[in-house]
């Protein structure tokens, strides 16, 4: 890109009605172009990333990586987007000759500031559908992990009705000092229901307390014929191994939270400044203005 100088026509200052405060039509305009070309640029953008990643082991650029280019690719992107918006607003914007010299900048930039702001809630109108679900799936899986729910949608649900679990408490057979209770439950999804509470329940008070251990325990030893010592050492193993399912599914929760407050705060900064970058633009085109300067673009004079 290159610049030129041309000398301009002489205007006298009576004929230049003065314009108005803020000018919507470039301020539109510039909106709509740098939107245009953030979705243009950010398209080809994800054309590229999806060629430089590969499903296939040491293959293709790591996730930390991808993560970080595209953010970078992004904010630049966004940056210049708003510059460029900004650029054509106080380029189009009529000057205002016989105005004070700060308060021309000052409505110069204050076009390039209307530009960002359309920019932005032009952008938030474009994404609110894809950032609406994804937010809504963040809450649900916080909402999960903050109840001590596991992967199984009974153990999840104890949570939402601890009277099924009283019931489960109330029903169930007292235990048998020469060998197992005969319950009475027979089939396999009736014994899943109350033994998914169970082991739920103590998941969320962190341990399973003695007497669901003993039901457990005789379910299986009834079910499965072993001895009380081998179900009992079955049913620990159980409990131990959702244990470590639920602290896996906290850390990962733990690390997507970390992950969505460094991009939240990676966005705020980019859009402030982008919102410079607009400001600046806009007092980069109205200076080109009143200097009546030729942007030439691939050495073309003309604007495309």
């Amino acid at each position: 890109m290159a610049t030129v100088t041309v000398p301009a026509a002489v205007v006298a200052p009576e004929t230049l009605a003065p314009p108005h405060p803020i000018e919507w039509g470039p301020v539109v305009l510039g909106g709509l172009a740098a939107t245009a070309i953030s979705v243009v640029l950010l398209t080809f953008g994800a054309a590229l990333g999806l060629s430089a990643v590969s499903p296939y082991p040491y293959a293709g650029l790591s996730a930390k990586s991808m993560a970080v280019l595209s953010g970078t690719y992004a904010a630049l992107v966004m940056v210049g987007a708003f510059a460029a918006g900004g650029y054509l607003a106080g380029r189009l914007r009529k000057p205002w000759a016989e105005g004070v010299e700060v308060e021309r900048h000052f409505r110069d930039g204050a076009h390039g500031f209307a530009v960002w702001a359309l920019g932005v809630v032009l952008g938030a109108c474009l994404s609110v559908a894809g950032v609406g679900a994804l937010a809504k799936g963040a809450t649900q899986a916080v909402t999960a992990v903050a109840a001590g729910g596991a992967s199984n949608p009974a153990a999840a649900s104890l949570a939402l009705d601890p009277a099924t679990y009283a019931v489960d408490r109330v029903l169930a057979p007292n235990p048998t000092p020469n060998g197992p209770a005969a319950p009475a439950i027979t089939s396999r999804a009736d014994l899943a229901a109350p033994m998914a509470r169970a082991f739920a329940a103590g998941l969320r008070n962190d341990q399973l307390e003695p007497r669901d251990r003993t039901y457990l325990a005789q379910l299986v030893q009834q079910q499965t014929g072993i001895s009380q010592a081998d179900a009992e050492r079955r049913v620990d193993d159980a409990f131990a191994d959702l244990k470590a399912a639920e602290a896996r599914t906290r850390a990962a929760a733990e690390a997507a939270r970390k992950a969505a407050l460094i991009a939240a705060f990676a966005v705020a900064a980019t859009l402030a400044i982008g919102c410079a970058a607009a400001c600046a633009g806009a007092a980069l085109g109205a200076r080109h203005r009143d200097e009546n300067t030729l942007v030439t673009l691939f050495g073309s004079r003309r604007f495309w």
